[in-house]
């Protein structure tokens, strides 16, 4: 991501809609310091020896958090009470709906909160700013009931309803990453719905952290575990310049176990993989069964030589086991998720795990929005991936050189 110097020569100092205000919920607030934490650096660094822009005077903060208390009783009912005045500021309100270990006291039980508790929550605090705000943003990262995209049978339309309500309730903009169908903004054609992917971070998270990378046609190949994900995993081939492989799901579907049809089996489509790395990208792990079977097949019947896993969310809603039982068989090498929801410590402990950091590139978009300057070039990460690649490759090179594996030029 540009730094806070290149950050602002983009924006061509424009000046902000209004102050910024980040509302970071107590699901998202490790995630929210951090973006703060960024904003404050980059408009420090831009504001030191360049008193003439013409900011507003808390332009440059230390924290840009504001102070919303949410409170329980003890029947279990809610409420939001704003702690300062959010008037005429451009708020961002930062929600984490997957984050199980929040808790709340209800009769006399430790509750933990369900992703309906937390959209709960932020319509309260929505319904506690009471239109002041000169604008409001909400960043849900993974999108609240996103796997109910479409209608299939007799059920109901979560998403769809989560969205138009929002908007209903004076949201402005609403930003989400690797939707599950970004056809969802459909929902809401006239409010502002923006989904970003994050190809970027996975791949400088596996050049920081796996040794001997080669990417390139001949050294990797991008695997898309089922046909929802194809779309990503054809652009993140692309920018690589690698070739694609596809499995597909036979479910049975004259039976239902927990809620789906079950999986029969995996069929691949694609190109030999003897001896090459697999990269296998989806946006996310839930219970990780399907994602394993993946691994195992890649490596055990079509001879992968390393396996890595990419997802933008890890919810890993069945414990850690099954993957430490599967890294331990060798079915997988490393597995990168983002930090935009909730890892545990016990996650970030294990030797096969690493986190993709989003905190700098939602500060970064924050920052956009509130200047009210494009964002195209930030939706479309080719030239900063190819940029990676060859710093990437000149560092690989330089190193050889230096070890005598190779004469220099």
């Amino acid at each position: 991501m540009p730094s806070g110097t290149s950050l602002y020569k983009q924006l061509d100092r424009s000046m902000p809609l209004a102050p910024l205000a980040i509302v970071a919920l107590p699901s998202a607030q490790d995630l929210g310091e951090k973006i703060s934490s960024y904003i404050s650096a980059f408009r420090r660094e831009t504001a030191d020896g360049n008193e003439s822009l013409a900011y507003h005077e808390d332009y440059c903060r230390d924290s840009y958090l504001a102070d919303v208390l949410l409170e329980r009783f003890p029947s279990g009912e809610g409420r939001a009470v704003l702690q300062e005045s959010l008037r005429g500021k451009d708020v961002f309100l930062l929600v984490d709906v997957m984050n199980w270990t929040v808790t709340y006291r209800i009769n006399s039980y430790e509750n933990h909160m369900s992703p309906d508790d937390h959209y709960q929550d932020l319509k309260r605090v929505i319904s506690a700013i009471q239109g002041k705000a000169r604008r409001l943003t909400v960043i849900m990262p993974f999108l609240y009931e996103g796997r109910q995209h479409h209608r299939s049978g007799r059920e109901s339309l979560d998403a769809a309803l989560m969205l138009k309500e929002l908007m209903d309730l004076g949201v402005d903009n609403f930003i989400t990453f690797d939707a599950h169908d970004p056809r969802i903004a459909s929902v809401a054609p006239l409010g502002n719905f923006d989904n970003f992917v994050s190809p970027y971070q996975f791949l400088e998270a596996l050049l920081n952290t796996v040794d001997d990378l080669q990417v390139d046609k001949d050294h990797v190949v991008v695997i898309s575990p089922d046909e929802g994900a194809l779309d990503r995993t054809v652009y993140f081939a692309n920018v690589i310049g690698a070739d694609t492989g596809m499995f597909y799901k036979r479910r049975d579907y004259s039976r239902i176990v927990n809620g789906k049809n079950p999986i029969v089996a995996h069929e691949f489509l694609g190109t030999n993989l003897a001896g090459k790395d697999a990269i296998i990208i989806d946006d996310m792990i839930s219970s990780g069964g399907s994602m394993l079977d993946t691994s195992r097949q890649l490596k055990e019947h079509m001879h992968a030589g390393r396996v890595f896993i990419c997802t933008t969310f890890g919810l890993f809603t069945d414990g850690l086991e099954a993957f430490d039982k599967a890294y331990e068989e060798g079915w997988f090498d490393k597995v990168v998720c983002t930090n935009l929801t909730y890892l545990p410590q016990e996650l970030l402990d294990r030797p096969y795990f690493a986190v993709a950091d989003m905190s700098k590139y939602v500060a970064t978009i924050i920052d956009y929005f509130n200047h009210d300057a494009s964002i195209s070039n930030m939706k479309v990460a080719t030239d900063k991936i190819h940029a990676l690649l060859t710093e990437y490759n000149r560092r690989e090179k330089k190193a050889l050189q230096d070890s005598g594996f190779i004469e220099e030029d």
